[in-house]
């Protein structure tokens, strides 16, 4: 008898959200997207996501770092334990994709392997990799050392996990998204392991969406949604203790940081059709191509900005290439001669 059985109430925000979320798969599945452009954006999303899951728990990387040692670079400023944090990720996110592919349940074996694979030769190896906890944890206020939440007992987090395995296994009749933002709640709540919970939660509801169809071609990260503002991710975790076992607030936040990050996803992916359809029609070339997107991502452009983007291509060259741009009217000449940019013009 499974006896987890969460509460919650579907929100005119939830609905509104999902429907936004829904649209976005539409557009995904239907959209001609170029591999190269996917490929990049999946790896861009995937070095995203291990920086922000990563950042929440602490670590102090910024963006710029977390792509040079995705890379294999040396970053002798970065903390080893930090560094490593990061690069575990990928192994565990591997990993993920792997039992995606062999299409098994989701088990507690799966879940323990997550967290070795997070964890696994970081901070001293104090986080027990891959062992649910044999004695108390507490969740307390990193500046003032206040316990927020005592998690369940020891004894109970083999009766809470296995319970949580079955619900996710049987048949339910409630909106992915939704399964994904109980199952992510539901395993910070019981706090399994000793150190690393967070981390191993959000993977798991990613796990979840990729698992009911909702990979939305893996181009997104919630994490970034919850570092933005986490006095809010937090403050929305604890109203459900607050509410007597109630999701409501946590879900509505969860499927509006999916929304965002969704609408995100689509507004890129409808950019770069527009930016091929021009390329195709107007017989651009592959920097005129690379000039188009950076103007599209990021908004008025300096010529140095394009040298960076093209190296070892001449000022010359580029100028010429903008002055073709501008001819057929699709991106335009701002500011006095030293200090003018390019920007678009459609």
């Amino acid at each position: 008898m499974n006896i987890f059985d969460p509460k919650f109430t579907i929100t005119n925000r939830m609905t509104a959200a999902i429907t936004q979320i829904e649209r976005a798969r539409g557009f995904l599945e239907a959209a001609r997207l170029s591999d190269d452009w996917v490929r990049d954006m999946g790896n861009r999303a995937l070095i995203k996501e291990a920086h922000h899951t990563t950042h929440i728990e602490g670590t102090r990387l910024t963006l710029d770092q977390a792509e040079r040692l995705w890379k294999g670079e040396t970053v002798p400023e970065a903390d080893p334990d930090d560094a490593r944090e990061l690069l575990n990720y990928r192994s565990a996110f591997e990993f993920v994709s792997e039992c995606l592919d062999s299409g098994d349940p989701i088990t507690e074996g799966m879940i323990r392997e997550i967290h070795r694979k997070l964890v696994e030769g970081v901070r001293g190896g104090k986080a027990a990799p891959g062992e649910y906890r044999r004695v108390q944890n507490y969740v307390a206020n990193s500046v003032t050392g206040e316990v927020i939440y005592t998690p369940p007992s020891a004894v109970e987090v083999l009766i809470m996990m296995s319970e949580m395995i079955q619900w996710l296994n049987s048949d339910l009749d409630i909106h992915p998204v939704l399964i994904s933002g109980i199952a992510q709640f539901q395993l910070v709540h019981i706090h399994p392991f000793l150190d690393g919970n967070g981390r191993v939660s959000r993977l798991l509801s990613t796990f979840c969406l990729y698992k009911a169809g909702y990979d939305f071609k893996r181009l997104f990260t919630i994490s970034e949604y919850y570092d933005r503002d986490r006095p809010a991710f937090y403050r929305s975790i604890q109203s459900v203790r607050e509410k007597g076992m109630d999701m409501t607030v946590w879900l509505d936040f969860f499927t509006t940081g999916l929304e965002t990050q969704m609408i995100e996803v689509k507004r890129l992916g409808e950019q770069v059709i527009r930016r091929d359809v021009l390329v195709q029609k107007h017989g651009l070339n592959e920097r005129q191509a690379k000039a188009l997107d950076l103007l599209m991502k990021k908004g008025p452009v300096h010529i140095a900005e394009l040298e960076e983007l093209c190296p070892g291509v001449t000022r010359r060259t580029l100028q010429r290439d903008m002055n073709r741009l501008i001819a057929l009217n699709l991106i335009r000449l701002k500011g006095s001669a030293r200090q003018s940019n390019y920007e678009l013009a459609i």
